[in-house]
């Protein structure tokens, strides 16, 4: 029962739009429900404990200590809605608890397994929506409205959320058909699942997602070795001229001529680039933060841009819950980074090497990501993110266990080195 409720969480999680999700409940939802469901299987089963500590326990922890310090700041400072607050701590926190959820779920190599694959399968069928939606507008100049959003919000203004998304399981998906040296049909599996999503995120027309997946690839191919790095750029080079007339459009309309013909950024650059002004001196002034989910409110007193998100998390958590905020958030991206580093340093075969170092350039892409944007706190683009460290974690663990098994000693060392 426990596998199929982290099954249904795993499949609900990023496909919530799809679905009923109020339960007419302050603060609870469906997905809060599946959480809570197979949260009571596997406390009920025994399992919830008798591991070595996880990894991102100790960052989440801070962090999550941080955004209660700047809740309970915005609740006394700026009272509002209490109900409110409440809600969209629970936001901040839940997510991220998904990496605990299955960290301990999983206690054998095979769970492990098939919980990789379904994540990775989950993210591929994300990609098809995103192509559906696509040929649905027909692929051809830029039109903003047109920008596919996949199962990550109604229209096109999800659009960057969407390519977040995307560009992080990019990685996840190249690195077994770059790692994985005999296993031709897994190969060849992957690669599709990585050009399916590479497709999603030019349809997106995001263009910090495309420099994210440009990056990301680049860094795994130098990883494989410089031959396969030169490989991949001349394709890239040849691929070029045969995408798709609105991404290069998208990307030719960072920088514009103005009326004199001076060089100008685009609107949308311009904007943020005020907010993010306006947000620095809206610390500067409040240097324990305004508070959390006060950004929206008060932004429009350092700029023009009133009601607007900070489009960038590290900005948004700076201007509302101060430098202590913003030192647990950087912690814990570092912590995540760190984590893909011993999930390498563990890798006993090509697999493991191939789960280690995808996961790891998704870690940095997650980072990335969010400084264009701030979709840190959305459900549908993180949440299978966490589950995936999680058992990416015990992953490692159970695999080295698995080929060490007739050696004690070599099975102690697998142990310290997945949890150094």
């Amino acid at each position: 029962m426990l596998r199929i409720l982290l099954a249904v969480l795993v499949v609900y999680t990023p496909n919530q739009i799809h679905f009923p999700s109020d339960l007419g409940l302050p603060g609870l939802n469906v997905v809060n429900l599946l959480f809570l469901f197979a949260l009571l299987f596997l406390v009920t089963a025994g399992r919830w404990g008798g591991l070595a500590p996880p990894q991102l326990g100790p960052a989440l922890r801070t962090y999550f200590a941080m955004m209660a310090l700047g809740t309970i700041l915005a609740l006394i400072v700026r009272p509002r809605v209490p109900m409110e607050d409440i809600t969209y701590f629970k936001t901040v926190l839940f997510y991220p608890l998904y990496y605990f959820l299955f960290y301990y779920a999983v206690r054998d190599l095979r769970m492990a397994r098939q919980f990789v694959i379904g994540i990775f399968a989950v993210a591929v069928i994300a990609g098809l929506e995103a192509w559906s939606e696509a040929m649905a507008y027909g692929i051809g100049s830029y039109v903003e409205s047109h920008r596919a959003a996949g199962p990550f919000g109604p229209d096109f203004r999800s659009a960057n959320r969407a390519g977040v998304f995307y560009s992080m399981f990019i990685p996840l998906l190249a690195a077994p058909f770059l790692f994985l040296r005999k296993r031709w049909l897994w190969r060849l599996a992957s690669a599709g699942g990585a050009l399916v999503l590479a497709g999603a995120v030019l349809f997106t027309y995001s263009r910090q997602s495309y420099f994210i997946t440009l990056l990301g690839l680049a860094l795994l191919t130098v990883r494989r070795s410089a031959a396969v790095a030169v490989l991949a750029l001349a394709g890239f080079l040849v691929a070029l001229p045969y995408l798709p007339e609105g991404a290069t459009q998208r990307v030719e309309e960072t920088q514009q001529v103005g009326q004199h013909g001076e060089e100008r950024f685009d609107e949308s650059t311009e904007s943020r680039w005020e907010i993010w002004t306006g947000a620095v001196q809206m610390w500067s002034e409040n240097p324990l933060g305004i508070g959390l989910n006060r950004f929206k409110s008060m932004i429009g007193n350092y700029c023009i841009y009133v009601g607007k998100d900070a489009h960038n998390f590290y900005v948004l958590t700076l201007a509302e819950s101060g430098l202590q905020g913003l030192a647990s958030l950087l912690f814990l991206m570092f912590a995540v980074w760190r984590l893909g580093g011993s999930l390498i340093r563990a890798a006993v075969d090509d697999e493991a090497m191939a789960l280690g170092q995808g996961f790891r350039v998704a870690a940095l892409g997650m980072a990335l990501g969010n400084i264009y944007g701030s979709p840190f706190t959305e459900g549908a683009v993180m949440g299978i993110f966490w589950a995936l460290a999680g058992v990416l974690e015990r992953y490692a663990y159970l695999r080295h266990e698995a080929v060490s098994a007739p050696v004690a000693e070599p099975a102690r060392a697998g142990a310290r080195a997945v949890h150094a």
